[in-house]
C-alpha cells in the first residue's frame, strides 16, 4: 500500500544480515572503474558530475582526459573557459562544466584548496545536490549519507513496494528514509555504491535480472512478483520541436563559417554553423522542395557556381554565398526539453570574408581549437559524408 514504511518492519539481526549480504556481493563483483581506484574527493567529485545523465562507459574516456587536463582542484578553478569546454565537448548539459569551475574557485577561497569534509558544506558547492554531496560526503569520507538517483529510487521502491511517485520532488523525502534505515553505518560508501552497480546491471528498469540478485531474498515486490509495477513514475512530457535552418558556408580559402552562440542560455559561448529559427511550415517546405536528384557541388571552387544559385530565400544575411540547389540533409538532437530540427544547407562564398566579431572562419583542421556542441558535431559529420573527410 501507498505510504506503508516497509522498512520499518525490519529487525536489527535482518538489516544486519541484508547488509553484510549486499556489501560481500559489491566486494566479488564491484565494476573497475578509473574513480575508484582511491578515495580522493576530488576525482569521485568529478566522476559524479560526468555520471549525470551519461552512461558509465561514454564517461569513462572524458574522465582521463579531464584529470590529465585539470589534475587538481587549482587547476580546474583556473581553468580557461575555452578549455574546460573543450575537455567536456560531447558530454552535453555544458552548465555542469561551468559549475564544476565555480565550485572549484569556492574550494580554493573558502576552503583553503582542501574539499570540505561535511554534507552541508560540500551542499554549499555550485552545481552540487543532495545526490552528489552524498556520494562524496559516504565514498571519500565515510559519512553515512545516502546518495540516491533514479537507480538508487528504483532498486529501494521494488525492495519495500514503496508506490511514491518518483518523479514528484516530495517523494524523495520517503526514499531517503528507506535509505537511511538501511544504509551500513561503517561502509557507507560502498553500500552507495554497491546500490548503484545493482541498479545498473541487475535490478534495470525493464526485465530486471531477480535470479541474479544478491538481495533477492528481501525484496518484496520479489517475493509478490511485482517487480515491473515499480518504481512509479509519471512520463515526462515531449520536448518541443524547434526548427532551424543551418548553413554549412566555405570560402576560396577552405574555411568555414562560425558562429558563437550568446554568453547566456543554451549552449552559451559554444561555436556551430550559421542557424536560423523557422516556423514549422517554412522548414517543410524547404525540405519539400530541396530535392535530392539535384546535381551536387563540385569540390572545384569555379565549377560549383555553375550548379548553384545566389541567395534561394534562405539566410538572407549572407550575401555572395552560392548555395547547393539541394538540402545537404538534416539533423535532429534532443535536449532534456527541446528537440532541434535542422535542415542544412551548404553555400560557397565568393565576396571578401568580412566576420563580425561573434564569428570566425576556420579550416577543418582548426576545428579543434573552438568548442563544438552535438549539433554542430552532427552538421560537421553531414558535411563529411557528401564531400569526404578530404584535406
Amino acid at each position: 500500500m501507498k505510504n506503508e514504511k516497509n522498512w520499518e518492519t525490519w529487525s536489527d539481526e535482518e538489516l544486519y544480515s541484508f547488509q553484510e549480504e549486499f556489501i560481500a556481493w559489491y566486494e566479488k563483483e564491484k565494476r573497475n572503474l578509473p574513480w575508484r581506484v582511491n578515495l580522493d574527493p576530488y576525482r569521485i567529485w568529478i566522476s559524479e558530475i560526468m555520471l549525470q545523465q551519461t552512461r558509465v562507459d561514454t564517461v569513462i574516456e572524458y574522465y582521463y582526459r579531464f584529470m590529465e587536463w585539470f589534475p587538481t582542484i587549482k587547476d580546474l578553478a583556473e581553468a580557461p573557459d575555452d578549455r574546460l569546454l573543450k575537455a567536456w565537448e560531447g558530454l552535453g548539459y555544458y552548465s555542469r562544466a561551468r559549475n564544476l569551475k565555480v565550485a572549484a574557485q569556492q574550494i580554493m577561497t573558502d576552503f583553503d584548496g582542501q574539499m570540505p569534509e561535511t554534507i552541508d558544506e560540500i551542499r554549499q558547492l555550485k552545481g552540487i545536490g543532495p545526490y552528489t554531496a552524498g556520494a562524496i560526503g559516504s565514498i571519500a569520507f565515510q559519512i553515512p549519507e545516502p546518495a540516491i538517483d533514479g537507480n538508487v529510487m528504483r532498486v529501494v521502491s521494488r525492495l519495500f513496494e514503496i508506490s511514491d511517485d518518483i518523479a514528484k520532488p516530495s517523494s524523495r523525502k520517503v526514499f531517503e528514509a528507506a535509505m537511511y534505515k538501511i544504509i551500513d553505518q561503517h561502509r557507507p560508501g560502498d553500500f552507495n555504491q554497491a546500490m548503484m552497480d545493482l541498479g545498473s546491471s541487475i535490478c534495470t528498469p525493464t526485465s530486471p535480472k531477480c535470479e541474479e540478485c544478491p538481495i533477492q531474498s528481501y525484496c518484496l515486490s520479489y517475493k509478490n512478483n511485482t517487480m515491473t509495477n515499480y518504481p512509479v513514475k509519471t512520463k515526462k512530457l515531449k520536448p518541443k520541436d524547434i526548427y532551424y535552418i543551418g548553413g554549412i558556408i566555405e570560402n576560396k580559402q577552405q574555411e568555414f563559417l562560425l558562429q558563437q552562440r550568446n554568453t547566456k542560455g543554451l549552449l552559451a559561448n559554444m561555436w556551430l554553423f550559421p542557424i536560423e529559427e523557422v516556423s514549422k511550415e517554412r522548414f517543410e517546405f524547404l525540405k519539400k522542395t530541396g530535392v535530392k536528384e539535384e546535381k551536387q557541388l563540385s569540390l572545384d571552387f569555379e565549377e560549383s557556381l555553375l550548379v548553384a544559385e545566389e541567395n534561394p530565400e534562405i539566410f538572407d544575411q549572407y550575401t555572395h554565398v552560392v548555395w547547393q540547389k539541394r538540402i545537404l540533409g538534416e539533423v535532429t538532437h534532443i535536449f532534456s526539453h527541446l528537440k532541434w530540427h535542422i535542415l542544412v544547407f551548404y553555400g560557397r562564398k565568393t565576396g571578401e570574408t568580412i566576420t563580425d566579431e561573434n564569428q570566425a572562419w576556420a579550416t577543418k583542421d582548426e576545428f579543434s581549437n573552438y568548442v563544438f556542441p552535438k549539433p554542430q558535431q552532427k552538421m560537421v559529420e553531414l558535411y563529411k559524408e557528401e564531400f569526404g573527410n578530404t584535406e
